[in-house]
């Protein structure tokens, strides 16, 4: 066994399983470690047919068991066990070898653990996965960044379990250090963002049009095979026909709802604000789940206030202005992701191209939609483009969705269906395009009760009044 295996895998549960048997699919040998013996066997035997795969539960028959440099990744929990793993491969690697941790780190924890290991001549990567567990068999999309060189190593490996998209790799370096997992976590931050617009929309055609679950079945299935087309999109037509195994309705209304999450949303809200850049749609998706922790709460306040019964309004009309405010949320939702990339790739030194990232996010993750073709394409076409929501394509496309958009969040506001990340899609819209902003009176009452001074439009230069005689 000795020097065999072309890659090398740490943590077997579902998403390592998965993703190693994907590497054996493509006709490379695969070496797996875990310290569960029962996750051990269910490789071996799942992979026995192939000759490619095998398994063990002793770290030093794992990382011996591998080919010079070693490709070791890893695919368990983040935090501190990824550091745990990362001194226990320690003693047994040799220098060049390259450790891959494929988990949703944080980004300042990769940095850390890439300078630490370049001290000891090893290569560390963060690279993001994402495509859940179908998406690691099948072929995800993956977001490495770290040492450009270092990365060759791996570079056919990945590209050969990747999904593909018209026939490319959705995989490319992203750039140095934490390139990777900061790239996914705002792919994560954008993900929260869509879901929640979805869940949006579901609830105001329930509501206001009292749409069955067949007719929004329907509905978001003719969506997704248009201009809305994506995983999501996808995936929610098919939640409303599933059948519930416990009682004779659907099952998507017998889900409590309580919204979880595990932590990246929230990482791209905090970072967003840390670098002063505007993610609103991002940010009240985090708060809608932290919101919706307080069941108990809404229920009792919900007692208190009533909810108003929604004027009656034509069903295919607002099902019309609900696609199109849809799609407009979609598109700012990416803008303000993709926004924060752009100033955190100068900020951090990771030189990203946005054209790549879009262009990786077709096929495999979770956000893949039609719409990321043009947004790869107006990137290409203006390496500097500020914001999505000023390339001339997308001007055209947001004008004609406009309409709909103002209509919808006038009517959920009246009649009292919360659209919050809808909302503050149209606010961010709107104060993004408003060439000026009433922040001239915040900048007055800074200075007039604590010296803070402000800047005029007429002249150069900084100025403080005194404000009381």
């Amino acid at each position: 066994m000795e020097n065999t295996y072309d890659f090398g895998l740490i943590g077997l549960g579902v998403m390592g399983r998965n993703f190693i048997l994907n590497v054996a699919d493509n006709q490379f040998t695969s070496m797996g470690y875990d310290l569960d013996q029962e996750k051990v066997n269910a490789l071996i035997e799942e992979g026995k047919d192939t000759n490619k795969v095998n398994a063990t539960s002793d770290i030093k028959e794992f990382v011996n068991s591998l080919s010079q440099p070693r490709k070791i990744m890893l695919l368990v929990p983040a935090g501190k066990i990824v550091d745990t793993v990362i001194e226990s491969l320690l003693p047994h690697l040799d220098k060049n070898d390259l450790i891959i941790d494929g988990g949703n780190s944080f980004f300042t924890d990769t940095d850390r653990r890439e300078a630490y290991l370049q001290e000891k001549g090893i290569h560390f990567f963060g690279s993001g996965v994402s495509g859940g567990a179908k998406g690691a068999r099948r072929g995800p999309s993956i977001m490495p960044g770290g040492n450009k060189e270092a990365y060759k190593e791996v570079q056919p490996i990945f590209e050969a379990v990747a999904a593909k998209f018209k026939g490319e790799p959705c995989v490319a370096y992203l750039g140095p250090k934490s390139a990777g997992n900061y790239v996914k976590m705002v792919h994560n931050g954008i993900e929260y963002g869509l879901m929640q617009l979805t869940s949006e929309i579901y609830d105001l055609l329930k509501k206001a049009g009292k749409l069955t679950n067949d007719e929004l079945h329907e509905t978001f299935a003719s969506w997704n095979k248009g201009r809305l087309q994506s995983f999501l999109v996808e995936i929610t037509a098919e939640i409303f026909q599933k059948q519930d195994d416990k009682t004779d309705g659907r099952l998507v209304d017998q889900i409590l709802d309580k919204a979880k999450q595990k932590g990246t949303g929230k990482w791209t809200s905090q970072n967003a604000m840390d670098l002063g850049i505007p993610v609103p749609s991002i940010d009240v998706a985090v708060s809608m789940r932290e919101i919706s922790a307080l069941k108990e709460e809404r229920v009792a306040a919900e007692d208190l206030y009533g909810r108003p019964t929604p004027e009656a309004i034509d069903k295919k009309a607002l099902i019309k202005m609900a696609e199109e405010a849809l799609y407009f949320a979609f598109i700012n939702t990416y803008a303000q992701g993709l926004h924060q990339l752009a100033f955190a790739s100068k900020e951090y030194g990771y030189e990203l191209d946005l054209a790549v990232i879009a262009k990786i996010w077709r096929a495999g993750c979770i956000i893949r939609a039609e719409l990321l073709e043009d947004i790869s394409n107006a990137y290409a076409a203006d390496k500097d483009l500020v914001n999505l929501l000023v390339a001339p394509n997308f001007v055209t496309e947001v004008k004609a969705t406009l309409g709909g958009t103002r209509d919808v969040v006038a009517y959920a506001a009246k009649n009292g269906i919360p659209l919050p990340a809808l909302s503050n899609s149209l606010t961010y819209f709107d104060a993004y395009t408003s060439g000026r902003l009433p922040l001239n009176l915040i900048q007055a009452q800074r200075d007039h009760f604590g010296s803070h001074t402000y800047e005029r439009t007429d002249m150069e230069g900084i100025f403080h009044t005194e404000w009381e005689d």
